[in-house]
């Protein structure tokens, strides 16, 4: 808020102030300053010079112009641009967040990084969610967990499960990723990862100081319960006027986090590919939601 006030003293009338944000509301941003008409959300994915997409994030008080002009912009850019609403993680982070949860409750119960990550590239994925953590930094999660007030306390004081115990461990070990040379995976001989036996025995003692009893989780479930809440969530966007159509939340996806082309994007691969369609994704969201009960996005 102080950088955007200062800012907007700075700044010649009619300049467009945005944000790379991903995790900070818009509109207190656009609060701070005098031209909440101006502010929006410019999203780059990283690396942006790369990456094809920008998520464009309409402030409550954004106006035509000012939306027109950051679309014009993508486009002159030669992005794949999205206009959404603003909420925590706008479409495409909100709706990462529970395939991420469920990837770490899968090591907690049974998986190594590996036997989570496979089956995922398997599907198409570009990478898998712990493979990716690696990429953009374990640390990143660990800091946005500190400022939403999130910790082992949490499970204590009757929350929702949390779901950060062992990346919060990973972290304090200094295992932040490909930058650090080790993350959830070895990376010394370079980017490709390489399984670590100290994050095996790290998982493995976390599950059974957690009560945990570790048990085979094959690759259907593990597909399952990471892409079944990123498709209830992309819903949810489109019901919430977040994303203005499903097909929004699709080019999120394609374009921006390496889902698989030739299965049309999330939302599509769930209403027209996956066996049983949409009928089908509801009845296991709810035989999910019984067997995890209390979690959010089930």
């Amino acid at each position: 808020k102080a950088v955007f006030a200062a800012l907007d003293r700075a700044c010649k009338p009619g300049a467009l102030l945005c944000s790379n944000t991903s995790t900070l509301d818009i509109d207190e941003i656009a609060a701070a300053t005098s031209r909440a008409d101006a502010v929006c959300g410019t999203h780059f994915f990283s690396p942006a010079h790369v990456m094809p997409l920008l998520e464009n994030v309409r402030g409550a008080k954004a106006s035509g112009r000012t939306l027109a002009t950051v679309m014009a912009l993508g486009k002159k850019l030669r992005k794949k641009t999205v206009l959404v609403g603003n909420c925590f993680g706008f479409v495409g982070n909100r709706c990462l967040e529970g395939y991420v949860r469920e990837a770490n409750y899968l090591l907690e119960e049974g998986c190594l990084p590996v036997q989570v990550d496979a089956p995922l590239r398997a599907f198409g994925m570009a990478m898998g969610p712990l493979q990716m953590s690696d990429l953009a930094g374990n640390d990143i999660g660990y800091s946005i967990r500190r400022d939403l007030g999130l910790g082992a306390h949490a499970a204590a004081e009757g929350a929702e499960r949390y779901y950060g115990a062992l990346a919060d461990k990973l972290v304090e070990r200094g295992r932040l990723g490909q930058k650090a040379k080790k993350g959830w995976y070895d990376y010394s001989a370079g980017r490709a990862p390489v399984d670590d036996a100290e994050v095996a025995a790290l998982i493995e003692e976390h599950s059974a100081a957690a009560g945990i009893a570790r048990r085979s989780i094959g690759a259907e479930e593990v597909l399952d319960r990471c892409l079944l809440p990123l498709v209830n969530e992309g819903f949810k966007c489109v019901e919430e006027g977040v994303a203005q159509r499903e097909s929004d939340v699709d080019m999120v996806y394609l374009f921006g986090y390496g889902w698989p082309r030739y299965l049309g994007g999330p939302l599509y691969w769930a209403r027209h590919i996956r066996a049983g369609g949409l009928p089908r994704v509801v009845a296991d969201l709810h035989s999910y939601g019984k067997v995890h009960s209390g979690i959010a996005h089930w």
